[in-house]
Protein backbone atom coordinates (compact mmCIF):
# COMPACT_ATOMS: atom_id res chain seq x y z
CA UNK A 1 0.00 0.00 0.00
CA UNK A 2 1.02 3.55 -1.14
CA UNK A 3 1.14 5.88 1.89
CA UNK A 4 0.80 9.85 0.79
CA UNK A 5 1.01 12.58 2.90
CA UNK A 6 -0.93 15.32 1.73
CA UNK A 7 -3.33 18.47 2.59
CA UNK A 8 -5.60 20.60 0.60
CA UNK A 9 -3.60 23.62 1.93
CA UNK A 10 0.01 22.09 0.01
CA UNK A 11 -2.22 23.90 -3.27
CA UNK A 12 -2.48 27.55 -3.24
CA UNK A 13 -2.99 30.24 -5.89
CA UNK A 14 0.09 31.93 -7.76
CA UNK A 15 1.21 34.48 -6.26
CA UNK A 16 1.58 37.71 -8.08
CA UNK A 17 4.81 38.54 -10.49
CA UNK A 18 5.77 34.65 -9.92
CA UNK A 19 6.03 31.66 -12.81
CA UNK A 20 6.24 29.47 -9.17
CA UNK A 21 2.94 27.83 -9.75
CA UNK A 22 1.67 25.93 -6.55
CA UNK A 23 -1.37 23.50 -8.25
CA UNK A 24 1.24 21.08 -9.18
CA UNK A 25 0.55 19.10 -6.00
CA UNK A 26 -3.17 18.76 -6.18
CA UNK A 27 -2.61 17.93 -10.04
CA UNK A 28 0.06 15.14 -8.69
CA UNK A 29 -2.70 14.06 -6.37
CA UNK A 30 -5.31 13.99 -9.90
CA UNK A 31 -2.66 12.15 -11.37
CA UNK A 32 -2.32 9.40 -8.66
CA UNK A 33 -6.03 8.77 -9.18
CA UNK A 34 -5.98 8.26 -12.65
CA UNK A 35 -4.04 5.52 -11.97
CA UNK A 36 -6.39 3.63 -9.80
CA UNK A 37 -3.64 2.14 -8.07
CA UNK A 38 -4.44 2.45 -4.33
CA UNK A 39 -3.14 4.56 -1.46
CA UNK A 40 -3.95 5.87 1.79
CA UNK A 41 -4.31 9.10 2.40
CA UNK A 42 -2.86 11.08 5.76
CA UNK A 43 -2.91 14.88 6.47
CA UNK A 44 0.03 16.33 8.15
CA UNK A 45 -0.40 19.14 10.94
CA UNK A 46 1.77 22.42 10.74
CA UNK A 47 5.63 21.86 12.25
CA UNK A 48 5.86 23.91 15.54
CA UNK A 49 7.57 26.26 15.47
CA UNK A 50 10.03 25.13 17.99
CA UNK A 51 11.35 22.97 15.39
CA UNK A 52 12.09 25.20 12.46
CA UNK A 53 13.76 27.78 15.08
CA UNK A 54 16.12 24.72 15.84
CA UNK A 55 17.14 25.02 11.84
CA UNK A 56 15.82 28.82 10.94
CA UNK A 57 17.01 32.13 12.33
CA UNK A 58 14.07 32.97 14.50
CA UNK A 59 13.99 36.52 13.23
CA UNK A 60 13.30 35.19 9.70
CA UNK A 61 10.85 32.75 11.29
CA UNK A 62 9.27 35.78 12.23
CA UNK A 63 9.49 37.76 8.81
CA UNK A 64 7.54 34.28 7.66
CA UNK A 65 5.18 34.32 10.04
CA UNK A 66 3.99 37.59 10.47
CA UNK A 67 3.61 38.30 6.48
CA UNK A 68 6.61 40.87 6.46
CA UNK A 69 9.76 39.17 4.36
CA UNK A 70 11.79 41.92 3.12
CA UNK A 71 11.11 42.36 -0.75
CA UNK A 72 15.04 41.24 -1.16
CA UNK A 73 13.99 37.83 0.40
CA UNK A 74 11.32 37.35 -1.64
CA UNK A 75 13.13 37.92 -4.89
CA UNK A 76 15.29 35.45 -3.63
CA UNK A 77 12.19 32.76 -2.88
CA UNK A 78 10.70 33.41 -6.44
CA UNK A 79 7.32 35.16 -4.75
CA UNK A 80 5.88 36.80 -2.06
CA UNK A 81 5.12 35.20 1.13
CA UNK A 82 1.07 35.20 1.61
CA UNK A 83 -0.98 34.15 4.08
CA UNK A 84 -1.62 30.71 1.81
CA UNK A 85 2.23 30.44 1.27
CA UNK A 86 3.01 30.85 5.09
CA UNK A 87 0.35 28.45 5.65
CA UNK A 88 1.46 25.70 3.57
CA UNK A 89 5.43 26.42 4.32
CA UNK A 90 4.57 25.27 7.90
CA UNK A 91 2.35 22.15 6.60
CA UNK A 92 5.40 21.04 4.67
CA UNK A 93 7.97 20.31 7.05
CA UNK A 94 5.13 18.61 9.46
CA UNK A 95 4.56 17.04 6.26
CA UNK A 96 7.90 15.20 5.60
CA UNK A 97 8.24 14.83 9.29
CA UNK A 98 5.36 13.04 9.07
CA UNK A 99 5.87 10.83 6.30
CA UNK A 100 9.24 9.77 7.31
CA UNK A 101 7.14 8.59 10.88
CA UNK A 102 5.07 6.47 8.74
CA UNK A 103 8.01 4.95 6.67
CA UNK A 104 9.34 3.73 9.95
CA UNK A 105 6.21 1.76 10.29
CA UNK A 106 5.42 0.83 6.59
CA UNK A 107 9.03 0.69 4.84
CA UNK A 108 8.11 3.82 2.52
CA UNK A 109 5.68 7.09 2.41
CA UNK A 110 5.86 9.63 1.00
CA UNK A 111 5.37 13.74 1.12
CA UNK A 112 3.63 14.97 -1.75
CA UNK A 113 5.28 18.12 -1.12
CA UNK A 114 8.32 18.98 0.33
CA UNK A 115 12.12 18.77 -0.94
CA UNK A 116 12.69 22.62 -0.36
CA UNK A 117 16.28 22.36 -0.08
CA UNK A 118 17.63 25.73 -0.95
CA UNK A 119 15.82 27.54 1.84
CA UNK A 120 18.98 29.03 4.36
CA UNK A 121 19.12 29.79 8.20
CA UNK A 122 18.00 33.62 7.31
CA UNK A 123 16.28 33.30 4.01
CA UNK A 124 14.10 31.46 1.69
CA UNK A 125 15.81 30.87 -1.98
CA UNK A 126 15.09 29.05 -5.27
CA UNK A 127 10.85 28.75 -4.60
CA UNK A 128 11.88 27.60 -1.01
CA UNK A 129 10.60 28.94 2.24
CA UNK A 130 11.39 26.72 5.29
CA UNK A 131 13.87 23.76 4.38
CA UNK A 132 11.37 20.88 5.80
CA UNK A 133 14.18 17.97 4.69
CA UNK A 134 16.71 19.86 7.44
CA UNK A 135 13.67 20.43 10.15
CA UNK A 136 12.66 16.71 9.56
CA UNK A 137 15.89 15.21 10.14
CA UNK A 138 16.81 17.39 12.85
CA UNK A 139 13.35 16.74 15.09
CA UNK A 140 13.86 13.13 14.73
CA UNK A 141 17.29 12.91 15.60
CA UNK A 142 16.27 15.28 18.34
CA UNK A 143 13.27 13.21 19.73
CA UNK A 144 14.83 9.94 19.31
CA UNK A 145 13.17 8.62 16.42
CA UNK A 146 16.35 8.02 14.40
CA UNK A 147 19.78 7.98 15.12
CA UNK A 148 21.67 8.08 11.72
CA UNK A 149 20.00 9.84 8.99
CA UNK A 150 20.82 10.07 4.84
CA UNK A 151 19.30 13.00 2.93
CA UNK A 152 19.71 11.60 -0.34
CA UNK A 153 19.56 14.69 -3.00
CA UNK A 154 19.04 13.44 -6.23
CA UNK A 155 16.86 16.78 -7.20
CA UNK A 156 18.81 17.96 -10.44
CA UNK A 157 19.89 20.66 -8.79
CA UNK A 158 22.22 21.06 -5.54
CA UNK A 159 20.75 21.16 -2.06
CA UNK A 160 22.97 23.82 -1.22
CA UNK A 161 20.76 25.27 1.64
CA UNK A 162 20.34 21.31 3.53
CA UNK A 163 24.15 21.08 3.02
CA UNK A 164 24.57 24.82 4.76
CA UNK A 165 21.79 23.99 7.66
CA UNK A 166 23.43 20.73 8.60
CA UNK A 167 27.04 21.48 8.05
CA UNK A 168 29.32 19.54 10.61
CA UNK A 169 26.41 17.26 11.92
CA UNK A 170 27.87 13.90 12.29
CA UNK A 171 24.47 12.35 12.25
CA UNK A 172 23.27 13.52 9.37
CA UNK A 173 24.70 12.75 6.19
CA UNK A 174 23.98 14.83 3.16
CA UNK A 175 24.24 13.50 -0.70
CA UNK A 176 23.82 15.14 -3.27
CA UNK A 177 23.91 14.26 -7.42
CA UNK A 178 23.04 17.26 -9.42
CA UNK A 179 23.84 18.80 -12.60
CA UNK A 180 26.90 20.71 -11.91
CA UNK A 181 26.01 24.20 -13.94
CA UNK A 182 22.96 24.32 -12.67
CA UNK A 183 21.38 26.58 -9.74
CA UNK A 184 22.55 27.42 -7.45
CA UNK A 185 25.95 29.21 -9.03
CA UNK A 186 27.67 28.99 -5.83
CA UNK A 187 27.55 25.70 -4.43
CA UNK A 188 27.32 24.35 -0.83
CA UNK A 189 29.40 21.16 0.57
CA UNK A 190 27.73 18.48 1.52
CA UNK A 191 29.09 15.28 3.10
CA UNK A 192 29.27 14.41 -0.67
CA UNK A 193 28.41 16.19 -3.46
CA UNK A 194 28.45 14.60 -7.11
CA UNK A 195 28.43 17.35 -9.86
CA UNK A 196 27.68 15.73 -13.25
CA UNK A 197 27.95 17.40 -16.70
CA UNK A 198 25.34 18.83 -18.62
CA UNK A 199 23.25 15.94 -20.62
CA UNK A 200 23.92 13.08 -18.51
CA UNK A 201 21.78 10.21 -19.39
CA UNK A 202 20.46 7.06 -17.93
CA UNK A 203 23.19 4.89 -18.54
CA UNK A 204 25.94 7.24 -16.90
CA UNK A 205 23.46 8.55 -14.07
CA UNK A 206 22.69 5.04 -12.98
CA UNK A 207 26.39 3.90 -13.13
CA UNK A 208 27.58 6.72 -10.77
CA UNK A 209 24.36 6.11 -8.26
CA UNK A 210 25.05 2.40 -8.10
CA UNK A 211 28.77 3.33 -7.97
CA UNK A 212 27.92 5.68 -5.01
CA UNK A 213 25.32 4.90 -2.75
CA UNK A 214 25.96 1.40 -1.97
CA UNK A 215 29.20 3.31 -0.39
CA UNK A 216 27.44 5.91 1.55
CA UNK A 217 24.88 3.29 2.72
CA UNK A 218 27.46 0.57 3.59
CA UNK A 219 29.65 3.50 5.52
CA UNK A 220 27.29 5.42 7.05
CA UNK A 221 24.79 2.90 8.39
CA UNK A 222 21.66 5.25 8.35
CA UNK A 223 18.13 4.00 10.17
CA UNK A 224 16.62 6.21 7.68
CA UNK A 225 16.63 8.18 4.65
CA UNK A 226 15.10 10.82 3.30
CA UNK A 227 14.77 10.97 -0.63
CA UNK A 228 14.53 14.52 -2.07
CA UNK A 229 13.06 12.74 -5.55
CA UNK A 230 12.99 15.46 -7.84
CA UNK A 231 11.65 14.31 -11.61
CA UNK A 232 14.03 17.30 -12.96
CA UNK A 233 16.78 15.02 -14.13
CA UNK A 234 14.00 14.39 -17.06
CA UNK A 235 15.50 15.59 -20.08
CA UNK A 236 12.30 17.44 -21.02
CA UNK A 237 12.45 19.33 -17.79
CA UNK A 238 12.29 22.92 -17.96
CA UNK A 239 14.84 23.72 -15.81
CA UNK A 240 17.26 20.38 -15.44
CA UNK A 241 20.11 20.34 -17.74
CA UNK A 242 20.56 16.26 -17.54
CA UNK A 243 18.71 13.97 -19.99
CA UNK A 244 17.21 11.59 -18.07
CA UNK A 245 14.46 9.40 -19.53
CA UNK A 246 10.97 7.86 -18.07
CA UNK A 247 12.46 4.42 -17.65
CA UNK A 248 16.35 6.02 -16.05
CA UNK A 249 13.76 7.83 -13.48
CA UNK A 250 12.23 4.87 -12.83
CA UNK A 251 15.33 2.69 -12.32
CA UNK A 252 16.86 5.51 -10.23
CA UNK A 253 14.16 5.50 -7.98
CA UNK A 254 13.75 1.30 -7.94
CA UNK A 255 17.77 0.97 -7.43
CA UNK A 256 17.48 3.64 -4.19
CA UNK A 257 14.31 1.54 -2.91
CA UNK A 258 15.98 -1.95 -3.68
CA UNK A 259 19.26 -1.02 -1.85
CA UNK A 260 17.53 0.92 1.39
CA UNK A 261 15.31 -2.47 1.42
CA UNK A 262 17.84 -5.12 1.36
CA UNK A 263 19.39 -3.06 4.16
CA UNK A 264 16.15 -3.00 6.33
CA UNK A 265 16.16 1.14 6.02
CA UNK A 266 12.74 2.89 5.70
CA UNK A 267 12.06 5.83 2.90
CA UNK A 268 10.38 8.85 2.98
CA UNK A 269 10.58 10.49 -0.10
CA UNK A 270 9.57 14.52 -0.74
CA UNK A 271 8.12 15.53 -4.15
CA UNK A 272 11.40 18.25 -5.16
CA UNK A 273 11.60 19.94 -8.52
CA UNK A 274 9.46 19.37 -11.73
CA UNK A 275 9.02 21.95 -14.08
CA UNK A 276 7.17 21.80 -17.76
CA UNK A 277 4.89 23.82 -19.58
CA UNK A 278 2.89 20.15 -19.71
CA UNK A 279 1.72 20.18 -15.82
CA UNK A 280 0.18 17.23 -16.33
CA UNK A 281 2.89 15.39 -17.46
CA UNK A 282 5.33 16.72 -14.80
CA UNK A 283 2.44 15.60 -12.14
CA UNK A 284 2.89 12.19 -13.28
CA UNK A 285 6.46 12.00 -13.36
CA UNK A 286 5.92 12.90 -9.72
CA UNK A 287 3.01 10.17 -9.33
CA UNK A 288 4.85 7.27 -11.47
CA UNK A 289 7.95 7.75 -8.82
CA UNK A 290 5.38 7.24 -5.32
CA UNK A 291 3.97 4.25 -7.15
CA UNK A 292 7.36 2.76 -8.04
CA UNK A 293 8.91 3.05 -4.65
CA UNK A 294 5.49 1.62 -2.89
CA UNK A 295 5.95 -1.49 -5.61
CA UNK A 296 9.85 -1.74 -4.13
CA UNK A 297 9.01 -2.49 -0.46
Amino acid sequence: MLHVVHHPAYVSPATPGSRFRFDKYGLVMDALRETAVPFQLVEPEPMDRIWIDAVHDPAYVDEVLTLTVPPEKARRIGFPVTERVMRRSLLSPGGTWLAAKLAMIHGYAANAAGGSHHALADTGAGYCVFNDLAIAANRLIAEGEAARILILDLDVHQGDGTASLLAGRGDIFTLSIHAEKNFPVRKARSTLDIGLEDGTGDDAYLAILADTLPRVLADFAPDLILYQAGVDPHGQDRLGRLALTDAGLDARDRYVMRQARGRGIPVASTMGGGYGEDRMAVAHRHAACMIRMAQEI
